[in-house]
């Protein structure tokens, strides 16, 4: 690599030798030579510098990367706990960010050796190398030797950092170095399979391995509410694909980086292990690793190896969750001596029709039952691998499917055994665990929008966890109650019916928690008071409100963030636009456009879609065609999309400049998730006509998928609309 003398090269290898260019010098290649001496000025001499770097193994051309710039550096090391190999690790920023560079050096230190033991299998290259990278299309890259990402997947202020940010630099970090070995030392044969890399990924590097560096943030029941809902919500649209799926071009590799090959994967795949046992899985992957060193794999190859691992017979369990579209919904009749259970394939927009329903998918079932001491056992053997079965147990006492909502399958019960699970999961020594409540949270609200249970029915049961203390159970109900109003949105008498329901829910949590952090409080706590304030907020409690407009006067006044815990960034900053003017909102696009962290920027760029004066919301706008960044974009749609006042705005906008906006994204991810974003949240008959009669002209090959999935979540939506608002409107009624 040439470069000037006063910078940084990088490459996936460690350097060989640098050294000054000298025209005369004997050692220089006299092609090399002959570049520079046409590209010199006058005087130029000793001042570029030619780097050579060590020869890579075998690998594939999409992670080769090198880099260039007047980088600075923190570094570590750790040792082999194969070898005893002490292997550098460093991380590279420009030098006025260099200062937030240790948290994600930290944890690449940490977790290498976790999968060395793991995979058993040294990490083969001399260094690892983190790069942060100012403006960055995805959010971060394997690159073999050299991961590079943007500010907000590597970089955390020490003073100003929030635990989602941390979980995000750390489950990011963790993902890439999974990559070392899943997709760079064992390759997918084809995009096809892309799941092989991303699917592991995501499971490994961001539940069980970060699971093993912070149980304190109980991963793996978070599992349930990030990658099992995202997955889910998918695939139960018409227009979902199977896993592995068919890639003739790159149009169709770039739209297949979705939440199918990265969730529904880690999902069925998190389900194998469970089925199998997580030693016999992680042996079975082992194995599948070392067979396929420096080599190019099918998913056929990961079955084998977990077949020997567990001497079962995997294809026969998993090929319809990988090859076949969609996952079932499991309906349970109970009969004299134990229960009927049968399977259909799940749709948003209600049961399927005969030629959407044939797939039969064998379902680990995880039955959980209770025996006359009240002791719990969980079978984790049973498989339903046909239409219906009938399994014998005592119905007369509880029981429950899908034991801590580890398969991925939806749960009809009758309304009466319903309750009862649902006064069980109320009691506060609950048998069942927080993944068996968060299954049956999520259950509630996604039966409801499909039509096999009374939207009533779901918010009866947010109404029988009041008194429920975990965040995450809060975060789901909370989340919930949004989307339902989000649903709802043009409908102002339900959206505020809605917010008084969540008001009583809420306020005796923030009130008993206060607004208030302090010093050593433990993780849920902490997160409890940042979910129920930031909810109670969105559902337009003045004492909330009021509290968090207090400590963003105090801060702008004070010119100092930290007046602001960092908790409460996000909410504060929404806060301040929702319920504020013109002065609000620059001291807030004054954070967008110069962040002190990635955190605080992104938590800006969201904020300035929050605002109800079209104005503001044009100045918005106008931000995002003129000044924002193309890897920030996100942020402001979602901000957009987000505030009911300026959805259809952002619908019209994106319209009216589709043309700039194409130019700008279409070669890259991000025109896809921007087209979700403008028309996803839309919801009636008519938003779904003049959507699809809109993109009708445009070359939409490279975002067919994502338009045709806005556009099943329209249909979805309204038909949910019609549905269920009688129902709604009467319980909402009822509590007045």
């Amino acid at each position: 690599m040439i470069s000037r003398v006063d910078t940084i090269n990088l490459a996936n290898m460690s350097a060989l030798s640098e050294t000054v260019y000298v025209p005369s010098a004997p050692q220089v290649k006299s092609d090399i030579a002959s570049l520079l001496s046409s590209k010199l000025s006058a005087g130029e001499d000793g001042q570029w510098k030619i780097t050579t770097f060590q020869t890579t193994p075998l690998i594939s051309t999409y992670i080769i990367a090198w880099a260039n710039g007047p980088f600075r550096h923190l570094e570590e090391s750790y040792s082999s706990p194969l070898s005893g190999k002490t292997r550098p690790l460093r991380i590279y920023t420009t030098p006025d960010l260099i200062h937030q560079a240790r948290f994600a050096l930290d944890v690449n230190r940490r977790v290498l050796p976790l999968y060395e033991q793991v995979f058993d299998i040294e990490y083969p290259l001399p260094k690892l190398d983190l790069l942060v990278a100012t403006d960055f299309t995805i959010g971060a890259m394997e690159n073999w030797g050299l991961i590079t990402g943007r500010t907000s997947a590597f970089l955390l202020d020490p003073h100003q950092a929030d635990l989602s940010g941390k979980k995000y630099v750390a489950s990011t970090v963790c993902h890439e170095v999974a990559h070392m070995w899943f997709g760079n030392i064992t390759t997918m044969e084809w995009w096809d399979t892309v799941y092989l890399k991303e699917g592991f990924a995501r499971l490994l590097g961001e539940t069980i391995i970060l699971d093993r560096l912070f149980p304190e943030w109980k991963l793996r029941p978070a599992f349930i509410t990030s990658e099992l809902v995202a997955a889910m919500t998918l695939d139960a649209k018409a227009s979902s694909h199977p896993i592995e799926v068919e890639c003739l071009d790159a149009n169709v590799a770039n739209q297949i980086f979705d939440a199918l090959s990265y969730d529904k994967a880690a999902t069925i795949l998190r389900m194998l292990s469970q089925y199998v046992t997580e030693e016999k899985f992680l042996k079975g992957v082992s194995i599948y690793l070392k067979k396929h060193l420096y080599g190019n794999a099918v998913t056929k190859d990961l079955w084998q190896g977990i077949a020997e691992a567990s001497g079962l017979d995997i294809p026969e369990i998993m090929d319809n969750w990988v090859k076949k579209i969609g996952f079932p919904v499991v309906h349970v009749t109970e009969v004299d001596g134990g229960i009927r259970v049968r399977q259909d394939r799940f749709l948003e927009t209600g049961p399927a029709v005969p030629e959407d329903n044939e797939t039969i998918w064998s379902i680990p079932l995880s039955l959980l039952t209770i025996d006359g001491s009240g002791n719990t056992f969980i079978d984790h053997t049973v498989l339903l691998d046909e239409r219906e079965k009938v399994i014998s147990l005592d119905i007369s006492r509880l029981f429950k499917l899908n034991a801590g909502t580890v398969s991925m399958y939806r749960v009809l019960y009758s309304p009466e055994r319903l309750a009862k699970i649902a006064e069980e999961a109320a009691k506060e020594d609950s048998i069942l665990s927080l993944g068996d409540r968060l299954g049956l949270a999520s259950d509630a609200l996604e039966l409801a929008k499909a039509g096999y249970s009374l939207l009533s029915s779901t918010l009866n049961f947010y109404k029988i966890l009041h008194a429920e203390n975990d965040y995450q159970m809060w975060s789901c109900i909370s989340s919930g109650l949004s989307s339902i109003s989000s649903v709802w949105f043009e409908q102002p008498d339900i959206v505020e019916a809605l917010n008084t329901f969540s008001r009583s829910l809420l306020i005796p949590v923030v009130k008993r928690l206060g607004i208030e952090y302090a010093d050593g409080e433990d993780i849920n706590t902490r997160q409890l008071r940042t979910v129920t304030i930031g909810q109670a907020a969105r559902a337009g409690d003045g004492s909330v409100i009021a509290d968090l407009v207090r400590l963003f006067n105090r801060a702008i006044e004070t010119e100092d963030d930290s007046c602001i815990y960092p908790d409460l960034i996000s909410t504060t900053y929404w806060t301040a636009v929702r319920y504020g003017g013109r002065k609000e909102y620059d001291a807030v696009e004054a954070v967008a456009s110069k962040p002190p962290t990635p955190q605080m920027g992104n938590a800006a760029m969201r904020a300035l879609g929050a605002s109800t004066d079209r104005s503001l919301q044009e100045e918005t706008w106008k931000f995002i065609t003129t000044r924002a960044r193309d890897q920030d974009l996100y942020y402001f749609f979602a901000g957009l999309q987000g505030n009911h006042a300026a959805r259809r705005f952002l619908a019209e906008k994106f319209k009216t400049d589709y043309d700039v906006l194409y130019k700008r994204t279409a070669s890259n991810f991000r025109l896809q998730r921007l087209v979700q974003y403008s028309f996803e949240a839309l919801s009636s008959e008519m938003d779904y006509e003049e959507t699809k009669a809109f993109f009708k002209d445009k070359d939409t090959s490279t975002f067919k998928m994502s338009l045709d999935q806005a556009l099943d979540s329209i249909k979805a939506r309204a038909a949910w609309v019609k549905r269920s608002s009688e129902d709604l409107r009467q319980w909402l009624a009822s509590r007045t």
